[in-house]
């Protein structure tokens, strides 16, 4: 991750620590989501692995607590749960979902996507099969235009940039050359697209084009779920939107190997066909106990309003470094989740991938630990446990322009 590389060898909420015992702000870890080694997390696994883990075959009253707390969180008509054990595994399981519900097998996917890394998902993630090592796209793929309101096609001046993005979706289904795909897969807020916030409305108008056609709405909660955004618990609720399909990962388990999918009872009637969906782990009562402990705690810590308030305060402090240097082309995001894209022209939007790469390592130097993504690696992203504080986002601010002063 870093030209020197890091050992770590404990973490405590939104610190890291390492081998030679020197101290890490940690502003880009997400899987942690209510801070590392929390200890209610910790002790709620430790309590439950001392009576029992096993497999999902047997009845368990942490499964049916923890599937009917996370169905609670989201709107109607999601309410039939399946866990597995990662991201990965969430988004495979959704597609099976969709394809056995529809009886169709194409898939509809943003532009520098990226879903997991099973073979399946690589397949329908731009971001990796167009990279280094990659191949082409699969026949049953259809890619769409990323809606990047910062250099895409229709910017954040045209306020009707998320119809205008949302009718690419609409051509994918009814091209009448191809058989008419099975779902629309998208994340709620895209990550290694580079921090992307949608333009308004743009989920609400792809769900419509992707239902009209007998499609079903996926939305990928793996990187973004669980409070982070600050203004609500899921991001898809930013954009007005109720998902066929949603999948979670990374928080959920703060760290433990849980994921899940929820959907209506209609898909799940389908999926019913005599196919025993089996997970030999998903749902085992230490991963229920765990999640449950998550929940716990972004609701009695007050969380979702941290994220909230702390992430605006964040937000305001990069927009003043964006006065300040020209390298910072633009800020963006919602609560945690932020995005900083560097261009070395303001009006070519040149890519400052190298710079980026300096920066973060810079960064790493000064004991604050953020990273790059994006199709052009020019963007540096901050989503840091939910745990951080005012303090640690003025301390990464205060840092980062003193790095941006010295290029």
């Amino acid at each position: 991750s870093y030209d020197r590389p890091l050992t770590i060898v404990r973490g405590a909420m939104q610190y890291l620590y390492d081998n030679k015992g020197r101290v890490y702000l940690d502003a880009v870890n997400n899987v942690p989501h209510v801070g590392h080694s929390h200890p209610r997390v910790v002790r709620a696994a430790q309590q439950q692995m001392d009576i029992l883990n096993t497999n999902t075959r047997y009845l368990h009253k942490n499964l049916i607590e923890y599937a009917e707390r996370l169905c609670d969180t989201l709107p109607d008509p999601l309410s039939v749960c399946y866990f597995v054990c990662s991201g990965s595994e969430a988004n495979e399981l959704a597609i099976r979902l969709a394809r056995t519900h529809t009886g169709r097998n194409d898939l509809v996917v943003l532009d520098a996507a990226y879903h997991g890394n099973s073979t399946t998902l690589i397949d329908i993630s731009p971001y990796k099969y167009e990279g280094v090592g990659g191949f082409a796209q699969k026949d049953y793929v259809r890619k769409v235009s990323l809606p990047d309101t910062y250099r895409g096609e229709f910017r954040s001046d045209d306020h009707s940039a998320g119809e205008k993005y949302a009718r690419e979706v609409k051509v994918a289904f009814d091209s009448s050359e191809r058989s008419v795909p099975a779902a629309f897969m998208c994340e709620s807020l895209p990550g290694c697209g580079g921090q992307i916030i949608f333009p308004e409305c743009f989920l609400e108008f792809a769900y419509q084009h992707a239902r009209a056609a007998g499609a079903v709405c996926i939305a990928d909660e793996v990187q973004v779920g669980f409070g982070r955004v600050g203004t609500h618990f899921w991001a898809f609720e930013t954009q007005n939107v109720v998902p066929d399909i949603v999948t979670h990962g990374k928080p959920i388990g703060n760290g433990h190997p849980l994921g899940a999918v929820i959907t209506t009872e209609e898909i799940a009637r389908s999926f019913n066909n005599g196919m025993e969906y089996f997970n030999t782990f998903g749902g085992n009562p230490v991963s229920c106990a765990t999640g449950l402990a998550v929940l716990d705690v972004i609701e009695d810590e007050n969380l979702q309003e941290r994220a909230k308030v702390v992430g605006m305060h964040l937000i305001t402090r990069l927009n003043g470094l964006k006065e300040k240097h020209s390298l910072i082309g633009d800020v963006r995001g919602l609560g945690l989740f932020i995005g900083i894209e560097l261009v070395r022209d303001r009006e070519t939007l040149e890519p400052a991938d190298m710079e980026a790469d300096w920066i973060i390592n810079q960064m790493r130097n000064e004991q604050i630990l953020i990273s790059t993504d994006g199709p052009y690696h020019n963007v540096l992203k901050i989503k840091p446990p939910l745990q951080f504080s005012k303090d640690n986002a003025d301390r990464l601010a205060d840092t980062l322009d003193s790095i941006l002063s010295s290029i």
